[in-house]
């Protein structure tokens, strides 16, 4: 029986594009869309966006997603409380979470991290080196030793969130900061992959690099088979010998 593809949702705001013509021009059918071509025939993509009926985020839609991609930017305050709790369900139950760029400031992110997830930023169209620091990582497979960019935008540290299970890319500035760029979590059964690059108006997510990390962290991120461990009150696995008083 052939295996069934794994189900990735992009989840975008999509506001950039439809209100800001440089946007518009690197991403005319949307980031997200430009990130899910980028992923490939092995996967199915479906794709939500903030203005649909619950950020197009229903129970049932997440119920079908195995890995959930986010990029968000400047309406995360708008994200309803009641999604960002279902998500968060989801990812403890085993849905994996890809985190890309301003991503880290979505109240999910938040949310999971239980930190504020703050750093510095600048825009001044400066080279960035992303360097693979854990080159026997799944998520770098196929990667060199670096993604370059002629220009990004700079997000430098400290970055406010605890200490990642595994520290996989850590980038570099023209302007001299670093960056932990990439990082993983678990939470629950759930496994979190944070990417750094993605600024709005560069076209970073057509770098082939770029989409082969995407790839990889999809994979990585799937859920395993494992079945929900039972939580509250639990009846002994052996007799309890009943205890006498001296």
């Amino acid at each position: 029986m052939a295996q069934s593809k794994l189900r990735v949702t992009i989840w975008n705001e999509f506001r950039h594009e439809k209100k800001n013509e440089k946007v518009a021009a690197v991403y005319p059918n949307g980031i997200h869309t430009a990130i899910g071509e980028g992923l490939g025939d092995e996967v199915e993509v479906t794709y939500a966006t903030l203005d649909e009926p619950e950020h197009g985020l229903t129970q049932e839609v997440l119920d079908n997603t195995d890995v959930l991609f986010w990029w968000g930017h400047i309406a995360h305050h708008e994200v309803s409380d009641e999604v960002v709790k279902r998500v968060q369900d989801r990812v403890l139950h085993g849905m994996g979470l890809i985190v890309l760029h301003s991503g880290h400031f979505s109240k999910i992110f938040k949310t999971l991290m239980g930190t504020s997830c703050d750093l510095k930023w600048r825009e001044a169209d400066e080279k960035e080196r992303i360097w693979v620091v854990n080159p026997g990582h799944p998520i770098v497979e196929g990667i060199g030793e670096y993604i370059e960019f002629e220009e990004e935008e700079m997000y430098g540290e400290h970055f406010d969130i605890p200490a990642p299970d595994e520290l996989i890319m850590v980038s570099w500035f023209e302007g001299g900061e670093v960056f932990r760029s990439g990082c993983t979590f678990t939470r629950g059964q759930g496994k979190i992959f944070y990417f750094r690059p993605g600024h709005e108006t560069y076209p970073t997510f057509y770098n082939e690099q770029v989409r082969r990390v995407l790839s990889n962290a999809a994979k990585w991120a799937a859920p395993s088979t494992r079945e929900y461990p039972k939580y509250g009150n639990h009846k002994p696995l052996e007799a309890i010998k009943a205890k006498t008083n001296a």
